[in-house]
């Protein structure tokens, strides 16, 4: 019989502590099946911060590295300094990289850091308790915003992929969803051209991956997909803003 399915070597065999419908297992999987048929499990270092993914080492079957809320950004300049051969990513969440961290990934993206971030966008913060965080949406209700967040109190949500985009060090900026099967796919060469981009040395890689938090927004999985959906991506619109001829 034919194999058509096979679980990619990139992810440890262990239960996840994810929550149900959460999709940040989606986007681990995605990062090694790249990383996996690119041959580059054994020449990988993941750079994980506090939040959600702090556990991200338990099921991505490379060197991890765990940093400070925020950090990541730094410490992957760091380590991609020290090796400058290896293939460095920051796995991040919003709460972290654009709001405690933001100073971090602007300035690691402006100096043209050659490695490659992985911002996962579920417009909350997660692991915390569900407070509001820079990218939720206007009228989106938190704990630290249970009649909804306001835009003379708390300004609008912060479209990170378009303010990476203007900076001349970021050579690679798109922004796709795990909303559907197609999205999924779109996700996966997305990751694929980044890495790509920083196996050229190229520059600094950005991907911000929209995704669902379905405990913390009081929402069944399969609700949450389309609240993402009709909520999301609109606000956080779905394609390329930046990429360099040599991986178009």
């Amino acid at each position: 019989m034919k194999t058509v399915f096979e679980f990619t070597k990139g992810m440890l065999p262990e239960e996840t502590t994810y929550c149900p419908g959460c999709t940040h297992g989606i986007s681990h999987r995605l990062v090694m099946e790249v990383l996996e048929e690119k041959g580059l499990l054994g020449e990988t270092i993941g750079v994980a911060p506090i939040g959600c993914s702090i556990l991200a080492h338990q099921y991505m079957n490379i060197d991890m590295c765990e940093s400070a809320h925020g950090r990541a950004p730094a410490v992957a300049t760091g380590i991609r300094r020290v090796h400058p051969d290896k293939i460095v990513f920051t796995y991040q969440g919003d709460g972290d990289l654009a709001s405690i961290g933001t100073g971090e990934i602007v300035h690691a993206a402006h100096r043209g850091e050659k490695f490659t971030t992985f911002f996962i966008n579920n417009a909350i913060y997660g692991m915390t308790g569900g407070q509001m965080a820079p990218t939720s949406l206007l009228g989106q209700r938190t704990t630290t915003s249970v009649d909804g967040r306001k835009e003379e109190s708390s300004g609008r949500p912060i479209r990170m992929a378009e303010l990476i985009a203007t900076i001349d060090g970021a050579v690679f900026v798109e922004r796709v969803s795990l909303d559907s099967p197609a999205n999924i796919r779109k996700a996966k060469k997305a990751i694929k051209k980044a890495i790509e981009i920083q196996e050229k040395r190229l520059g600094f890689g950005f991907v911000e991956i929209l995704s669902s938090c379905p405990t913390n927004w009081g929402l069944s999985p399969t609700a949450s997909l389309q609240w993402l959906r009709d909520n999301m991506i609109p606000y956080f619109p779905l394609g390329n803003l930046k990429c360099p001829e040599e991986v178009k």
